[in-house]
């Protein structure tokens, strides 16, 4: 009996032993495949890697590129601001040139006046009258063409002392205390050219 199951558990074994021979293989071909899968993986995505990253020469050219062209940009427009600062300058300086061409148009037929007078005055047997007329238009025509221009003269008559205004050259005491402060007399007439003092009034003042 001992040697009849020994003949059958041999007999097993060795029906047995190829079917564990074919699961080994096939467990080791899955191995192999997924071991080969993911080494091809690894390969690949390496590559990929390799071909997705810029080289050193491509960068450096390209770095180039733009500082080239960061260069050319900055030269042209400091080449545009350098002549729009001379062209605004050369403007500048031509207005206050000719700042005062128009004021002296506006003089010249005061000027004619005055040279027919000086000439008329040579004249013998001249009405002084009639001179006097004549400086007077003159003088009327010039203030005018001034007052045009926005020149006004300062008032000084019945006025108090504003030293926005004024300038005191000179202080006499007052008569009464309602006086004290008041302009007693203009010296010298001052002026203001579009309500900006060009020149102040000197003037006695009571105190």
């Amino acid at each position: 009996m001992e040697e009849i199951k020994d003949t059958l558990d041999g007999e097993q074994l060795q029906e047995n032993a190829p079917i564990e021979q074919a699961e080994t293989v096939e467990n080791t071909e899955k191995e192999d495949k997924t071991t080969g899968e993911s080494k091809k993986g690894g390969i690949f995505s390496k590559k990929e890697k390799l071909q997705k990253k810029p080289k050193t020469e491509e960068v450096i050219e390209q770095l180039k590129t733009e500082t080239a062209e960061l260069q050319n940009k900055f030269l042209r427009l400091y080449s545009e601001f350098d002549n729009y600062r001379k062209r605004t300058q050369k403007e500048k300086l031509d207005i206050i040139k000719n700042a005062s061409e128009n004021l002296i148009v506006t003089l010249l037929p005061v000027l004619d006046d005055m040279e027919r007078a000086i000439k008329y005055a040579a004249k013998p047997d001249v009405d002084i009258t009639a001179i006097l007329e004549g400086e007077q238009l003159i003088l009327q025509k010039m203030k005018n063409s001034l007052k045009q221009k926005g020149l006004t003269p300062i008032e000084t008559e019945n006025v108090k002392f504003d030293t926005d205004f004024h300038e005191a050259v000179s202080i006499v005491p007052a008569p009464s205390e309602e006086e004290k402060g008041l302009i007693l007399e203009e010296v010298e007439k001052g002026y203001l050219l579009n309500d900006k003092v060009i020149r102040f009034s000197k003037v006695v003042i009571y105190q």
